[in-house]
């Protein structure tokens, strides 16, 4: 006569034994022979955002003064002393709020002229005042000197030009 043999039903330690997780991670690229790369994956981010960290700490608190990883143009570098770095009062504070308000400091950006305040200016519209700015100064430069020479070319002929 032959016996049946049942499965025992495997709970608890035994059943989390039986499972093979290796299996299954192996499918989805996280297996034992993909730590390598998967250490390597994690060795870059580190850097990267490491990188990332220093040059944005390094831009906020920059001991060179006014320079930071954004290029400014030469007419605001001229005009850098004007300008100061606001400092915002914690917000529990209710005293120094007030004072920080009274000043108008909520009005206009973080980084802004002493003693005036420009709302309505930001660094796109400056950007095309200086550009608009320099191409007229070019233009004046290019017509005076065509002047020059068309005056220079009549008195080389004999007429009087003043």
């Amino acid at each position: 006569m032959v016996r049946k043999r049942y499965q025992e039903a495997k709970t608890g330690f035994q059943l989390l034994k039986s499972i093979d997780a290796d299996k299954y991670l192996k499918k989805i690229g996280l297996g034992k022979e993909d730590h390598y790369f998967w250490k390597q994956v994690g060795k870059a981010l580190l850097c990267t955002y490491t990188l990332f960290g220093v040059a944005w700490l390094y831009n906020e608190t920059s001991p060179l003064g006014w320079w930071t990883l954004k290029p400014r143009p030469k007419e605001e570098r001229e005009l850098a002393h004007l300008y100061e770095r606001r400092e915002f009062p914690y917000p529990g504070d209710a005293e120094a709020m007030e004072e920080f308000v009274a000043k108008g400091g909520m009005i206009g950006t973080t980084i802004g002229p002493k003693g005036i305040i420009e709302t309505d200016k930001d660094s796109v519209n400056y950007q095309k005042e200086m550009q608009n700015k320099k191409f007229e100064q070019e233009a004046m430069k290019l017509w005076v000197r065509m002047r020059n020479e068309v005056i220079s070319e009549l008195q080389g002929k004999g007429y009087d030009v003043e």
